[in-house]
This record gives structure tokens, C-alpha cells and sequence, in this order.
């Protein structure tokens, strides 16, 4: 117990907690981006703190972040209340999506690690392999590892707080809408010559290669304002 810390508490117990809500997190953004949980769904937090195995209060804690993400709503006395999904509000965050990721990558390529630069160029060869199999979930973990690989290399923590905003909503949107109209081994190719391009470390490439990616996704994203919904 270091200078400060309240009497029978470890330095360890934080930091423990921390643990649990990033798992809590983890699991519960998953469950709400593949539609476990859907659009218009109101959870209890007891239930859900019941069915992951963890204490409220890091559910509590995670529950918030995904209220800053957007996914979910508090509803005081009645409960979480899932988000719904909105093509317009999609778009609108591709337009900001846009300008942070293309800066992002190329700061990623100029300020990544070599270490870093590995683990981009092993994403790059597991989305490769994702999209030839068809294997969305892979791709969707993948995606979202990818995401947090720059947004910790590019060393820029305002841009990495504003894109942590989006991207579970975005995720969600691709989950919804990809069997009718994403072609999946393509995107998966575009998100793998993003990750090679920060791996080779050109700034250029790299801003080329995101607005190629957003350039898709955008077509995407208006393509699935002509079909209807798939809710499960």
C-alpha cells in the first residue's frame, strides 16, 4: 500500500477494477454492435451485471463509456435502453470519421514503433485471410483491433478520444447492413493495405490508402439506405 492509500486497500485493487470494466465493456459493446442486444431493447443493469459474471459497479463503469459512445441511453428507474440505428447520423459521422482517421494514419506511419509496425503488417495478413473466408466476426475483431492499433500508435490522445465516439456505432451499422450489400473480401483488403501502408511507415500511402477505405465504406453506408433492415 503506497503513501495515501485508504487503509486495507491496495494499490492492486483499481486497477482490478479498471480490468473488470474493460471486460464488461468489451463484452457488452460486442453483444450490442452483432445485435444480441437490440435497437429499442431497455436491460436492467442487475441482469446484465448477472449475465457477464461481474459486479455492478464496473458494469456501471462500462455502461457509461457506452453512453458516451452512443449505444446506449440511461433511463433513470427503468433501465438501459439500446440505441437505435440511423443511416443520417451514419453519414455524418463518416464525415468526421474521415478527416481524424486520415490524420491518424499518417500520423500512426510516422510515429509507430517497429514493434508496432509488426503487429500492423500481422492484422494486415488475419484481414486478408478474414475476407477470403467470408469470416465476418473475425473481420469485425480484427477491425476493431486495427482501430485501437492507431489510435494508440498515431500518439495523439485528443484524436483518439474523438474516434473513440464512433466506431462502435459504426461497427454496428457495418454488423446490420454487410450481407446485403458489403462485398466483405474487399473491405477486408482495403482495412489490410491501410495497416501495410502505417506498417511501411509513408504518411502519404497511408492518408491514400484510409481515404480509398472511407471512400468505400461511404458507398456502403448509402447503398444500405436502398434495403431494408435486417434486424437479427
Amino acid at each position: 500500500m503506497t503513501a495515501g492509500s485508504p487503509k486495507g486497500q491496495s494499490d492492486a485493487e483499481p486497477q482490478k477494477r479498471q480490468s473488470l470494466a474493460e471486460k464488461a465493456y468489451a463484452a457488452l459493446e460486442e453483444r450490442i454492435v452483432t445485435l444480441d442486444f437490440a435497437p429499442g431493447e431497455v436491460l436492467s443493469e442487475n441482469a446484465l451485471a448477472a449475465s457477464l459474471g461481474i459486479g455492478r459497479t464496473p458494469v456501471r463503469e462500462a455502461l457509461q463509456r457506452l453512453v458516451r459512445e452512443g449505444l446506449v441511453v440511461i433511463m433513470p428507474r427503468r433501465g438501459v435502453l439500446i440505441s437505435d440505428i440511423n443511416v443520417s447520423d451514419q453519414l455524418e459521422a463518416l464525415r468526421v470519421r474521415r478527416v481524424l482517421e486520415c490524420l491518424m494514419a499518417e500520423l500512426a506511419a510516422l510515429r509507430s514503433t517497429p514493434g508496432e509496425r509488426t503487429v500492423f503488417r500481422e492484422i494486415a495478413q488475419a484481414m486478408r485471410m478474414a475476407g477470403q473466408q467470408e469470416n465476418d466476426m473475425g473481420f469485425m475483431r480484427l477491425d476493431r483491433d486495427l482501430n485501437r492499433r492507431i489510435a494508440d500508435s498515431c500518439r495523439n490522445r485528443y484524436a483518439r478520444r474523438a474516434m473513440g465516439l464512433l466506431h462502435g456505432l459504426s461497427r454496428r451499422f457495418w454488423y446490420v447492413h454487410y450481407k446485403e450489400v458489403l462485398d466483405l473480401p474487399l473491405c477486408a483488403r482495403l482495412h489490410a493495405e491501410q495497416a501495410d501502408t502505417i506498417a511501411d511507415g509513408g504518411t502519404a500511402a497511408a492518408l491514400a490508402a484510409t481515404d480509398t477505405l472511407l471512400d468505400y465504406i461511404e458507398s456502403f453506408t448509402r447503398a444500405s439506405l436502398d434495403v431494408p433492415r435486417r434486424d437479427t
